[in-house]
Order: C-alpha cells, then sequence, then structure tokens
C-alpha cells in the first residue's frame, strides 16, 4: 500500500473528514482488508454496543405501471401492457397483516410512476392503510415517485409532502438514487428525477421534520470518481438537513437490457461499501446487501462499514425481476449477527430498538476483526 493511501486511511480512522479527491484515491487500494478495518474501526466508534441491528418489513410494489424507461429495470410496465397491475386494497390488506403476523412493523411501499394516478388517490390510500394499521410505519414513495407527483399534480414539492404525511407517510425510501450524477442517469433512464430534484424532495421532506434512507446502485456505467460524487452530494445534503438514518449500497444485478454487462462481485461491494462508511462520516447507519449479495457476504459486511443487517424482506420484486434470489429466514439473519460476535436487536426505520433488552451482554467484536475472516477475491 502506497503512503498516500496510509495517509488517508490514518486520517479516516483519527476521526478526520476526508476529501472528495481523496476518496477517488482510496479506489485505487486493492488492499480490501485495510479498508474494511478502517470502516470497522468508524463502525465500532460509531456503535459500540454489542447490537447488530434487523428489522422486519415488507416491500410492496403497488403497481408495476411507469412512465420512466430505466435500462436496468426488468419490472416496469406500460399501462397497456398485459402484465401491467394496480394492487386492489383487498390484496394490500392480506399482505400488511401476514407482515404484522410475522413481527413486522413497517411496510416499505413503492411503485412505478403511474401516468395518471393522482395525488387523492394516494393520499387516500395512505389514509385507509394508516387508519386500519395505526402500528405499522408507512415507509413509501421513492424520491422519483414524488417528484412524479409533483409534476403531475402541478403541485409545489413542498405541498405535496405536506399532504402525503397528513395522510399518513411516515418516512422516504432512498429508492430511485442509482447513481447521483446527471452524466450517468441521463443515460441510464428516461423520464426520471434527475441528481437535483431527487435531493430536493429529501432536503425539503428533511426540512418538513421527515427522515429518509439513501442509497446506492454500482457496477454500471458510472466511473470510480462518478461513485464519489454520488457520496459527496449525500454528504452535503446530510450536513445540511441530517435526515438521512442510513445508507445502502448494492451492485447493479445484470438484467433486461444491461445483461450484457458483467456482474461485480463481492470484492467490489465490499470496497466500495467500506470507502461509503469512510467517506459517509455524517450518516449513522450502514445497511449490509444481503439480498444481492447473499447471506455470507452480507455477514463478512457487519466487519467492512455496515452495522444492520436489513429488513428480513418478506417480500420484494423489483431486484428479483433481475434475476437475483437471496432469500434469508429470520433465524438465519440473527445467527449470521450472532456469528459474527454480536447480539441481533430489531430496530425500526429510525434506528430504535423495538425488541426487549437481552439479559445477557457480551462484549464487541474487536476493531480489527475483519482480518480474522475469509479474503474475498
Amino acid at each position: 500500500m502506497n503512503t498516500t493511501i496510509q495517509r488517508i486511511l490514518s486520517k479516516a480512522a483519527d476521526g478526520e473528514r476526508i476529501s472528495f479527491e481523496e476518496g477517488v484515491q482510496l479506489f485505487d487500494c486493492q488492499d480490501l482488508h485495510a479498508l474494511g478495518r478502517v470502516a470497522h474501526q468508524i463502525t465500532t466508534r460509531l456503535h459500540p454496543e454489542p447490537y447488530r441491528t434487523y428489522n422486519i418489513d415488507r416491500n410492496i410494489n403497488y403497481t408495476n405501471v411507469c412512465a420512466a424507461v430505466c435500462d436496468f429495470c426488468a419490472f416496469y410496465r406500460k399501462s397497456a401492457d398485459e402484465d401491467a397491475y394496480v394492487l386492489s386494497r383487498e390484496e394490500l390488506y392480506r399482505k400488511f397483516e401476514e407482515t404484522i403476523a410475522l413481527g413486522g412493523d413497517q411496510v416499505l411501499m413503492q411503485g412505478g410512476m403511474h401516468p395518471s394516478l393522482k395525488l387523492e388517490w394516494y393520499e387516500e390510500l395512505l389514509r385507509d392503510l394508516k387508519s386500519r394499521y395505526p402500528q405499522v410505519n408507512l415507509h413509501a414513495f421513492s424520491p422519483p415517485e414524488i417528484w412524479h407527483f409533483h409534476k403531475i399534480n402541478k403541485l409545489p414539492l413542498k405541498t405535496v409532502l405536506e399532504r402525503l404525511k397528513a395522510a399518513g407517510l411516515g418516512s422516504l425510501p432512498g429508492g430511485g438514487g442509482e447513481i447521483l450524477v446527471d452524466r450517468v442517469r441521463k443515460e441510464l433512464t428516461k423520464g426520471k428525477a434527475l441528481t437535483q430534484e431527487w435531493l430536493e424532495v429529501n432536503r425539503q421532506w428533511h426540512l418538513l421534520g421527515g427522515r429518509s434512507t439513501c442509497t446506492m446502485m454500482f457496477g454500471h456505467i458510472e466511473t470510480l470518481a462518478e461513485r464519489v460524487e454520488h457520496l459527496d452530494v449525500l454528504r452535503k445534503l446530510q450536513d445540511e438537513t441530517k435526515g438521512f438514518t442510513a445508507f445502502i449500497c448494492w451492485t447493479m444485478q445484470p438484467g433486461h437490457k444491461m445483461a450484457h454487462f458483467p456482474a461485480h462481485g463481492s470484492f467490489d461491494y465490499l470496497k466500495t461499501q467500506a470507502i461509503s462508511r469512510i467517506y459517509l462520516d455524517n450518516i449513522p447507519n450502514i445497511q449490509s446487501s444481503w439480498v444481492t449479495q447473499g447471506l455470507k457476504i452480507g455477514q463478512v459486511a457487519l466487519f467492512y462499514g455496515a452495522n444492520d443487517m436489513g429488513s428480513l424482506m418478506i417480500e420484494e420484486n423489483v431486484v428479483a425481476s433481475a434475476g437475483t434470489v437471496h432469500y434469508l429466514t429470520l433465524d438465519q439473519i440473527k445467527n449470521a449477527i450472532r456469528e459474527a460476535g454480536y447480539i441481533p436487536r430489531q430496530r425500526n426505520v429510525f434506528y430504535e430498538y423495538i425488541d426487549e433488552k437481552p439479559r445477557a451482554n457480551i462484549a464487541p467484536a474487536p476493531a480489527d476483526s475483519g482480518l480474522s475472516l475469509p479474503v474475498v477475491a
């Protein structure tokens, strides 16, 4: 490892913020364990408790009809397509009740950008679901969907968000982020929110007191510098609003029009997540992406910057449409956390524990535990 990389990693380990240029330089580092060790030190400093978390929710795609065209998406349909759908209320009720029966406290509800559903339809949907299931947080509508509502209803963005919040919207998911660089977004998508629009939805939501997650889908046409640019705009907005609760990154799953792209493996995933933990010094939580990486790499990610195993994911349709089929049981998630040396705790979207505090206590895994894990190639 060259002295420049050593200096940057030492700086980050000491709690100093690294610059954009230093973030780009970290992608030149091929010493995965060195990156992981520093990311894990930062995670341990932020989360010294002996717990690592998970939540139980369900990803309900209420419609697959979408006015946008994304090259990487195998899920969306046009209104006239034979298999286009909008879920009935009865189907939604069934899915909510199954989630509650499994101990879930949240539903992640996203769809396509439907060209004809008006804001009143979404308000009525939220009010209905919140009145029936008041204990369930409605983590709903990605920033591109919200921006779409703003455009087709010809209403100020703040008004749209105020009305949705009043109807029962609890928090915003970070979907539709992909890479927050307009060169990439314009090449991959048509009819979808650009970078500043995605950020503005979150900004306005945070100013209303709302919280959201943020994401990155990488491993396609972006450059390594553009990955850092994505992290940089998130860090700047978090400096301004402090509204992001967590960051989640995953590799693009080749499929649909992107089938010719080579799949990015676990090395690139762990490296990118570790650099994200180092760079995003103001976002408190990082979720492991076992949904795209599988159980073992999802577990290893707990030593490369993640402090959370994400959701049980009772249902997932979008990533699965591209061919990814990793599913875990609740026991598998809990055991993965235990095997890593931590106590599993259930949390909500705001990273508050919602289970009983365990009676037994164990010491957290040491900060250099990543060195004892298998080398990932």
